[in-house]
């Protein structure tokens, strides 16, 4: 056998380790013999093992003999080796007669007395054997403890003795379970659960829609076990597995699921059942569950249980616990219907302090409606919904709803079920099937504002037309009975929801009204919705009054745990560049959604925010990378707006790369898309990436027009909060055409509207458009008051266009040498982000200068990007690939991958050089610094990736 044994990994995720030591095992044996038994829990995987290695020792010309112990055949005699030896039995004749006939007899091929076993055995032993003198044999036994006492005893007399043979035993037998099997001191191998990463790999790969809480609670119950992980989503229906019904807290089980974990509780005494089945039911732990007991059963009672290793009683606490999540699903699935409501009724007897637990045991005890434990269910609602679990929300209005002895009660919390599923869940089929349940328990169900709100949700991400979205949800807000209560939530979230449908829109016309219905809450606006208005709609005009009240909220980031206030937090700050405030909550939100525990619209928000963020702060790699996330989660789930958000950064990523027909397509794509749905204000979200496209080739003409469509030269856009990022480029694109008087009105226009008030970038680029339009006498103390703005360094690539406007400008003054300087920086900072035409702009600006060549150029490596500077400063300071991972919320193998393309750049082979590359002065092969200034103009990032 060779050793380059071919595995299919694909079907045994995590278990990399495991497969080595087979593999080891087999290569061994092919040569010298052996014997290996695989022990572990039911369900772990050792059947897969044993097949999996079965496929590859015969892909390399191993003869393979297979059989598995049988239940209902371990009383008959050599069942078991009947079916292991039952290929070889054309072989039989090459052994002397005694051993030939005891074999014969034993396997069924003969007849006469009994053999003896010694006999058997050594006959057995001789069988394989002679096999083994052509090629190589394994011998692959599963389920060792069903043997046959007989082949179990001949079994282990021959895996004791395949020394110095080609045969290899491989068996596989359940952990701590008796055994005829006589395994003496062989080898042992025991399989683990599945860590919680190949846990939720496997899941994501077999179930990739499967709703987050529902992967999370499917990885609590298995517990790395991966049957379990493969077989009880598929107990589940099509609606809980999208968390669109109500998922009870212990999942059912599938027919293999029970066979392998419900076989003895039928056995078991009836106290004991009942003990169990409080337990199985409680959310405490057992402590409950021995409260509501105590009345008719003592701990003793849970004695057969313990025996047979179904429970651990902890004799500190006097609380029992289940060896496995499964078990206590088996218990609960081995049950009838009466036993477990009569279980939910002691359980809530005993719940009084815990009033939301209670309910749902209410709620689980009862087939009649009861509109007291409705409400309770909806109170119940509201609270999982304050701790961020949409779909927990979810599920318990649907579970209120039937309970509801009111049809309007049950059709307004079905809508506001659909409300949260499509806003927060992700599940968009789910909410139009809500809104139609809701309709049909009463008409006028479909006209409450979580219904009108779910519906404007759909229709945005759907075909429907943006501006009849508007008109549907103004007018469900101006007709309802809410008497613009400012502690109506329906009403709060349909104000939000309103806001975006504005933006979606992009016209102006259509906020006033919308403004309008938040000032008439009462007593007063929330003071959420406030900022949020003042920083979304207008902050060009608006902002200025919001700033300081922002920052005051963003002091208490950490303070905070309602996700959906802290994701309104972010996009209050977009357009205010505050997003590295909020970097690390909108990292922890994104980790969260990756291991299912954030709802798909949370996740996709904070992803959002943080291709904006890694943008604006020069980690294009990232963002390129966070983009591709956001777009595949979006397509997913059917978020098909949001799609948009994700294209329109990676077409940005395209223009300030150079790939100009890529980005060009995107957005043509973008705005197709936003003009069949009169979606203007997704249509104005691709100018920005458009006018730099444009002015990456030089086509200064066409950056103009494109700057323009919404930006009339002198006037910031009203209502339209993109155009103050595309003011810059408007100025510029003005001096380039030959347009000096619109340029320095729109500088004036920047200066006028108080861009500066809002952020240091806005201030950065304000004073860059100012210096730009300066006159001879006064354009040098106006760049040079520019660039000695504080936190400059934080905006790599506007601090660099500008340093290159400065470099442009001292040239046609014939300033060459302070020229040089600051076209030398931009390209520096270009060269270091990726930016190619900008770097080849300024490169040619230098050349012009009379210097031929660079010192960086673009012949030699490129210089690390500062997503490889924070990864190779951490490698360097003796982070490990995960530790780096976890840091910077990365695949320990996206960090080895971007190491290996570190290394040639810093001019080293290993890990072992990265300390001293990174320390070399300016001017050693290992500098990064090769500006033609001698200064280090790069951006370097914290180790931490925080604030940047």
């Amino acid at each position: 056998m060779e050793s380059d044994l071919r595995w299919q990994p694909a079907h045994l995720v995590g278990r990399d380790a495991d497969t080595d030591v087979v593999r080891t095992f087999l290569e061994r044996a092919s040569v010298s013999g052996g014997a290996l038994l695989l022990l572990g829990g039911p369900g772990i995987g050792k059947s897969v093992m044993l097949d999996l290695s079965a496929g590859a020792a015969a892909v390399r010309g191993a003869h393979v003999l297979q059989a598995a112990g049988v239940e209902f055949e371990a009383d008959v005699a050599y069942s078991g080796l009947n079916q292991l030896l039952f290929p070889l039995r054309e072989s039989l004749g090459e052994l002397g007669q005694v051993h030939r006939e005891a074999l014969e007899v034993a396997l069924g091929f003969g007849s006469g007395p009994p053999p003896d076993r010694l006999l058997v055995s050594t006959a057995a032993l001789l069988l394989v054997r002679n096999a083994a003198v052509e090629s190589p044999v394994l011998l692959v036994v599963d389920d060792l403890p069903w043997l046959d006492r007989a082949s179990a005893g001949v079994l282990g007399f021959i895996a004791r003795r395949l020394k110095g043979s080609q045969v290899g035993f491989l068996g596989a037998a359940r952990s701590h379970i008796g055994s005829f099997f006589e395994g003496g001191d062989l080898p042992e191998h025991e399989l683990q659960p599945l860590d919680s990463g190949a846990a939720r790999e496997l899941v994501a790969q077999r179930f990739p829609t499967l709703a987050p809480s529902v992967r999370q609670q499917l990885l609590a119950e298995a517990q790395g076990n991966p049957l379990a992980l493969l077989e009880l989503p598929t107990a589940l229906t099509g609606p809980q597995r999208h968390a669109m019904a109500f998922v009870p807290p212990v999942l059912p089980l599938t027919q293999r699921l029970q066979s392998l974990f419900a076989s003895l509780i039928p056995t078991l005494p009836e106290p004991c059942r009942r003990i169990m089945l409080l337990g199985a039911l409680d959310r405490s732990g057992g402590r409950d569950a021995l409260r509501a007991a105590a009345a008719s059963y003592d701990l003793d009672s849970l004695a057969p249980a313990e025996r047979e290793r179904l429970v651990h009683v902890d004799e500190n606490t006097g609380r029992f616990e289940f060896r496995h999540p499964l078990v206590r699903a088996a218990v609960v699935e081995v049950s009838t219907v009466g036993e477990r409501r009569w279980a939910h009724r002691c359980l809530a007897e005993v719940l009084i302090e815990h009033p939301e637990r209670q309910a749902w045991h209410l709620a689980e005890s009862t087939v009649e409606p009861d509109e007291q434990i409705a409400a309770r269910l909806e109170a119940a609602a509201h609270m999982a919904q304050l701790r961020g679990d949409a779909a927990g929300a979810v599920a318990l209005l649907t579970r209120a709803a039937p309970l509801s002895p009111s049809a309007v009660d049950r059709a307004a919390r079905l809508a506001e079920a659909a409300y949260h599923a499509v806003s927060s869940v992700g599940e968009l089929s789910g909410a139009s099937r809500f809104l139609d349940e809701a309709r049909q328990e009463n008409g006028a169900g479909g006209a409450s504002l979580h219904a009108v709100a779910a519906k404007t949700l759909l229709m945005i991400n759907g075909e429907g037309d943006v501006l009849t979205a508007y008109t549907m949800l103004l007018t469900a807000i101006e007709t309802g009975e809410h008497g613009y209560d400012a502690d109506d939530k329906a009403l709060i979230e349909a104000l939000y929801t309103l806001l975006l449908v504005c933006w979606f829109a992009g016209r102006q016309e259509l906020w006033a009204p919308a403004f309008a219905a938040i000032d008439r809450l009462r007593p007063r606006v929330p003071d959420m919705l406030w900022l949020f208005r003042s920083t979304f709609a207008d902050p060009a005009r608006t902002g200025q009054a919001a700033v300081a009240v922002l920052d005051a909220r963003l002091e208490t980031l950490r303070d905070e745990d309602d996700p959906m206030l802290l994701l309104r937090l972010g996009g209050a700050s977009v357009y205010f560049d505050r997003l590295a405030v909020t970097r690390e909550v909108h990292w922890r939100i994104v980790q969260q959604g990756r291991e299912g525990l954030a709802a798909v619209r949370r996740h996709s928000a904070a992803l959002i925010h943080l291709c904006h963020d890694m943008f604006l702060t020069g980690r294009w790699d990232t963002m390129a990378e966070l983009a591709d996330e956001g777009a595949n989660l979006c397509l997913t789930h059917g978020y098909r707006a949001s799609v948009w958000y994700f294209r329109r950064m990676r077409s940005l990523h395209a223009a300030v790369c150079g790939d100009h027909e890529t980005s060009q397509a995107m957005t043509d794509e973008l705005i197709r898309w936003s003009r069949a749905r009169s979606a203007c204000g997704m249509e104005w979200f691709a100018v920005h990436p458009r006018t730099l496209n444009y002015i990456g080739q030089s086509e200064f003409e066409a950056a103009f027009r494109e700057a323009s469509i919404y930006n009339e030269p002198g006037v910031i856009a009203s209502h339209i909060p993109q155009a103050m990022w595309t003011s810059f480029d408007l100025v510029e694109a003005a001096l380039k055409t030959d347009r000096p008087a619109e340029a320095a009105a729109h500088a004036t226009a920047m200066r006028d509207t108080d861009l500066p008030a809002l952020s240091s970038r806005m201030a950065l680029l304000t004073a860059g458009a100012t210096a730009m339009v300066a006159g001879d006498a006064e354009f040098r103390s106006s760049f040079d008051d520019a660039l000695a703005l504080p936190d400059n360094s934080r905006w790599p690539f506007d601090f660099a266009r500008v340093r290159l406007a400065y470099g442009e400008r001292l040239r046609r003054v014939r300033a060459t040498a302070d020229a040089r300087v600051q076209l030398a920086a931009a390209a520096a900072i270009f060269d270091q982000l990726g930016a190619r035409p900008w770097y080849e702009r300024a490169y040619s600006e230098l050349r012009a200068t009379g210097i031929s060549k660079p010192r960086r150029a673009l012949s030699e490596p490129p210089a690390l990007t500062p997503k490889e500077r924070e990864i190779a400063e951490l490698a360097g300071s003796g982070l490990t690939n995960k530790q780096i991972g976890e840091r910077l919320f990365l695949s320990h193998r996206t960090v080895g991958a971007h190491l290996y393309q570190i290394y040639p750049k810093l001019g080293i082979a290993s890990r072992a050089g990265l300390r001293d590359a990174l320390a070399a002065p300016p001017g050693h092969p290992h500098s990064e610094d090769r500006s033609p200034s001698g200064r280090s103009s790069a951006r370097r990032p914290p180790a931490d990736g925080k604030a940047g």
